[in-house]
């Protein structure tokens, strides 16, 4: 019996230890619906629901799904639930992606981006249910999670994962030499290709700029240390010369992240999230997704 009761308690003692371990994640995010899009790696991936207060059963709106920063390797779809929250404000479905990454699933940059043509499927095909207007998808996100919202709209796949407009907060867009240009130092090639699982260049989306893009707004600090703004004027101007509609947005003195909700600006008594927003209108009201406040 005493060895019975010590058993026990070093089986309740390690789950508790388990369970103080466990992360907080995925997250739970109030006021949406979750929706199971693909299992992986042993994983069920989620995106979250922000609908208008408005949409009324059978409609179909303009929606944008939006992707995490992370470098590939962490992060979280809390990240853009206040642009979301904002967005559906507006009248625009918007949902946030889990997809995974390599703190959590041993995986590679290609590995993010094929989960995010699938999160881009699965709205598709569940358009009606979800309220979306399959027509007037877009897709967004920061750093990496620009860098993948940029690979789907650029780089050759699927119609049906393919958006239909792009807004990039400080995009990772230039990861190899471009016109005889290196933007990274040298170095880092190589970590680019191990983080990648390729070589940088098949996941480069200045690198895959053809006709008939779509139109794009860009969102970058000129501060950036981490994603130089060179690369994002870099990918604008490849857009611009192929024809697609870009718009570049430059932030003086703001670093890598300044988009994000809470963050003070280095330059401004105004946060740069507050100033982003009436721009981010401007560009889905000048597509015709947004109506102009009154």
């Amino acid at each position: 019996m005493k060895f019975l009761s010590t058993l026990i308690i070093c089986v309740f003692l390690a789950t508790s230890v388990s369970a103080q371990k466990k992360p907080n994640y995925p997250p739970e995010i109030e006021g949406t619906t979750e929706h199971v899009y693909k299992e992986a790696s042993d994983t069920k991936l989620k995106l979250w629901r922000f609908a208008p207060a408005d949409l009324k059963e059978g409609e179909q709106r303009p929606a944008i799904v939006l992707f995490f920063g992370g470098g590939w390797r962490a992060g979280s779809p809390n990240q853009f639930v206040p642009h979301s929250k904002h967005l559906a404000e507006k009248g625009i479905v918007a949902f946030v992606a889990d997809y995974r990454v390599s703190s959590r699933h041993e995986t590679k940059a290609k590995d993010c981006v094929e989960d995010a043509r699938d999160a881009m499927r699965y709205i598709r095909k569940n358009a009606t249910e979800l309220g979306v207007d399959p027509k007037r998808l877009a897709a967004g996100g920061g750093s990496a999670g620009g860098h993948i919202a940029a690979c789907l709209g650029v780089i050759e796949a699927d119609k049906a994962s393919r958006p239909n407009a792009l807004a990039l907060f400080n995009p990772a867009c230039v990861l190899a030499p471009l016109n005889g240009k290196n933007p990274w130092k040298e170095d880092r090639h190589a970590e680019l290709k191990e983080r990648m699982g390729m070589e940088p260049e098949a996941l480069s989306p200045a690198h895959h700029v053809g006709k008939e893009e779509p139109p794009c707004v860009i969102f970058h600090g000129k501060a950036d240390t981490t994603v130089p703004y060179v690369t994002a004027e870099t990918f604008h101007k490849k857009m611009t010369e192929a024809g697609a509609d870009s718009t570049l947005h430059g932030y003086e003195g703001e670093p890598h992240g300044f988009f994000n909700f809470g963050r003070k600006s280095k330059v401004s008594e105004e946060s740069a999230y507050d100033r982003i927003l009436p721009q981010l209108d401007a560009f889905f009201i000048e597509l015709g997704w947004m109506q102009k406040s009154s």
